[in-house]
């Protein structure tokens, strides 16, 4: 099944609105989209918020019920757990996939993780840049490259594609990856999905994530492709 494991709308900072995002996906012949937009530290009161959590998974739901009979299309909700800091060793993002409940990043990114695993997320380190990298990088997460045997500890997967952004380090550890567009824009749909082979409902993808198993990627636009 091809999959988007990685996708925002305006509940966040993605451009279109669920309905919208569906659509988009939907039409393109996908088959699983993951639906998961920013948490943030309730101190910046934006995104989804302990008060507004309720709605967005009913929003959620209603368009997961829509995808399913008009396009065949599986929507899993989820967050992104977004722990952002100055240094960029302190900060990680990380996808919560089949999360159907708020969980808060105010106590700090492996406590959100403990509580997102026990509501039986299943869990992706988001664009796990090296430190040098993440200098650089607008989203500045070096979290996981600078603790990789905690963060294989605390997460099931990896990004090892995040749009054209490639992570080297997850290769070379061997650690269990996907490939996804970060989407944001509708010109995100062009980039790197992973293709999971697995029963199509929520339970099954949420299980496969969890599992060692390794999946293949491709590339939507372009004819390059990973095994």
């Amino acid at each position: 099944m091809r999959a988007e494991l990685h996708a925002h709308t305006t509940w966040s900072d993605g451009e279109l609105s669920s309905r919208e995002l569906v659509d988009l996906y939907g039409r393109a012949g996908f088959d699983v989209l993951a639906i998961a937009d920013h948490v943030v530290h309730s101190a910046a009161a934006k995104h989804v918020r302990a008060e507004t959590y309720a709605a967005y998974l009913e929003e959620l739901d209603g368009e997961a019920e829509r995808a399913r009979g008009r396009y065949g299309l599986l929507v899993i909700p989820g967050l992104e757990l977004t722990v952002d800091d100055p240094d960029p060793r302190r900060a990680g993002h990380a996808l919560a996939i089949g999360l159907c409940e708020f969980v808060s990043v105010d106590r700090g990114l492996e406590a959100a993780l403990r509580f997102a695993r026990a509501a039986g997320a299943a869990l992706i380190a988001a664009h796990p840049y090296p430190l040098a990298q993440a200098a650089g990088s607008a989203r500045g997460t070096a979290w996981f490259a600078e603790h990789p045997d905690r963060a294989a500890e605390v997460v099931d997967r990896f990004e090892l594609f995040n749009r054209d952004d490639r992570f080297d380090w997850i290769a070379q550890r061997q650690l269990r990856w996907v490939g996804t567009g970060d989407f944001h824009r509708p010109e995100h749909l062009f980039s790197w999905k992973t293709l999971l082979d697995c029963e199509r409902n929520e339970e099954a993808v949420v299980a496969a994530l969890r599992t060692g198993r390794q999946f293949p990627l491709m590339r939507i636009g372009a004819s390059r492709a990973a095994a």
